[in-house]
């Protein structure tokens, strides 16, 4: 994983601001980049990110494509096949897929100059992890042994243990990882942020490290103003096979995505990656090809805050039934996003196919539009909490406020009300993640999840877990978690699948939240760069952009 209420003073804000981040960055000479060969910098649109720049503490697209830029970690995602390939690592080994020997490869550096050793990770995971650190991605090493010490789940709790009993250093370049139980696929999950090492000076002076993060990427920030921009350039010592073929990146912050499209029409902009929903039907003609739109594994949901009485119960999951069939997804995705969006059938993505657990249909009945069973669903349910719901989502990027407006007048239609579903925008996408994080949701609200890796384990266990980090609904049912906690112990991936595909069944039946569309990658870019693609992440792979 985005305000109109000043358009014409954003856009001559924002284009000022894009013009003279080019101007002191550099152009076609490199300005002060470090190195790189592609002639300048790659100007891109940006969101703001929800928290700093902490692995561990993000777990949002804008925050994420910084941390893809600058952090490697034992493993990265291949920007083609999204296939786990070692990084950092160079082995990691396991007779019993509980206990995991890592041996790194000894030429890695971070920004400082500093090498990338065992420690590295052993003290960025323990930090990641600790609750007293509050960073929200913590439960992406709940499968170590020891997590349980530094993160205990009782409310106001402190932990008994500063580090986890499952890490062990034993060398500078080796160290050994237990975790509480067998879990075949969790070598697969170490290209994700929150595992990345972190150097000395996160510790010795945290507060200087926000201010500007050292990472082992291949780009390193030059320069970051919160709400305005960064800029990224070349590590030159760079260990990885990925470097940048460019002279770095400046990623503007746009509150309005059509005020980026239009930037990018006029040159002021090299890279877009969210394009506005007006723009799809005319974008390739518009950009003279300089468009793609291609699967990515990205799927948009809406979610209930089940942490809210009015929306427990039995009845209030035959409102939610009611809702989903409610909602013509047919009609937005063709009608708004131009075929860029494909109904959605289930939890997960056609990206990670069937073996990964994709399951086209799963979803049945209830995500299929049917006006008449909606208004029967939710009049036999004793109606609408309160006689009305809302619909809430960010308005900065994404395009949320089009498809909103249709989602509600879709279900306005279906109950015969036109006051039944309203919208609620948020201008921004950081203050949105800060209510949901903060749990003052009262209606539907949108929960666009990304993935992080290829796995249905990780469209499921995050999101829809009782301690998930990213269950912004509060759903809670002890059966999912079993099923979840069954196919992470799973001796091969077959296995695993079939009974994460019978935790999915539960979430058609439960529905905490509604599945709505799978999102393609879409982008467009100017003539002044070449070898634009996305990943199956549906991010631009900023190191292979080339300027002319």
């Amino acid at each position: 994983m985005r305000s109109a209420g000043r358009p014409h003073r954003t856009l001559i804000g924002v284009t000022a601001l894009a013009l003279a981040l080019a101007a002191c960055g550099g152009g076609d000479d490199g300005g002060d980049a470090t190195g790189g060969n592609g002639g300048g910098l790659v100007r891109a649109s940006w969101g703001e990110p929800q928290n700093e720049l902490e692995p561990a503490n993000t777990n949002e697209v804008q925050g994420g494509k910084v941390l893809d830029m600058t952090f490697r970690g034992l493993k990265r995602y291949n920007p083609e096949t999204a296939e786990a390939e070692d990084a950092v690592a160079e082995s990691i080994e396991t007779e019993d897929q509980q206990t995991f020997t890592i041996t790194l490869h000894d030429d890695w550096t971070f920004h400082d100059g500093t090498p990338v050793t065992a420690n590295s990770f052993v003290d960025a995971w323990n930090y990641g992890a600790n609750i007293e650190n509050a960073q929200i991605g913590s439960y992406f090493f709940e499968f170590i042994r020891g997590y349980e010490d530094v993160h205990p789940t009782d409310e106001g709790a402190e932990p008994t243990a500063e580090t986890m009993s499952g890490l062990e250093v034993i060398d500078e370049y080796t160290f050994t990882v237990t975790l509480n139980e067998p879990f075949s696929l969790w070598p697969e999950t170490l290209g994700y942020s929150a595992y990345a090492p972190l150097p000395e000076a996160f510790f010795d002076d945290r507060e200087a490290w926000l201010r500007q993060p050292i990472g082992n990427g291949p780009y390193r920030i030059d320069t970051y103003n919160p709400g305005q921009g960064m800029t990224l350039v070349p590590f030159e010592e760079y260990a990885g096979d990925d470097g940048a073929r460019n002279d770095g990146v400046e990623l503007v912050v746009y509150t309005d995505n059509s005020t980026a499209y239009t930037d990018l029409q006029a040159g002021n902009l090299d890279v877009i990656d969210d394009i506005p929903a007006a723009q799809l039907r005319n974008a390739e003609q518009d950009l003279d090809g300089r468009y793609i739109n291609e699967p990515a594994g990205i799927i948009q949901t809406v979610s209930f805050p089940l942490y809210d009485e009015a929306w427990q119960g039995e009845d209030a999951a035959t409102i939610r039934r009611g809702l989903s069939m409610a909602i013509n997804r047919e009609e937005i995705t063709e009608r708004i996003f131009q075929d860029t969006r494909t109904p959605a059938t289930d939890f997960t993505s056609p990206v990670i196919g069937e073996e990964g657990g994709y399951d086209e249909g799963l979803c049945g009945e209830v995500c299929e539009y049917d006006p008449e069973r909606a208004r029967e669903l939710i009049e036999e349910a004793g109606g609408l909490p309160g006689g009305t719901v809302t619909l809430s989502s960010n308005v900065d990027t994404g395009s949320h406020r089009q498809w909103m407006d249709a989602a509600c007048n879709s279900i306005n239609n279906a109950l015969g009300d036109t006051g039944a579903c309203t919208v609620t925008p948020v201008p921004t996408f950081a203050d949105y993640r800060n209510r949901i994080t903060g749990r003052e949701m009262t209606g539907l609200f949108r929960t666009g999840w990304q993935m992080d890796y290829p796995l249905i384990q990780n469209f499921l266990q995050p999101i829809f877990y009782s301690t998930g980090s990213s269950n912004d609904s509060g759903y809670d049912n002890p059966e999912f978690d079993e099923l979840v906690d069954r196919a992470n112990r799973a001796d091969d991936e077959g296995e695993a699948v079939d009974l994460f595909r019978e935790a999915e069944e539960l979430l058609v039946r439960d529905l905490p939240a509604i599945p709505l569309w799978y999102q393609n990658g879409i982008a467009g870019y100017s003539e002044r760069v070449d070898n634009v693609t996305l990943d199956p992440f549906s991010v631009p792979v900023y190191t292979e952009i080339t300027v002319n």
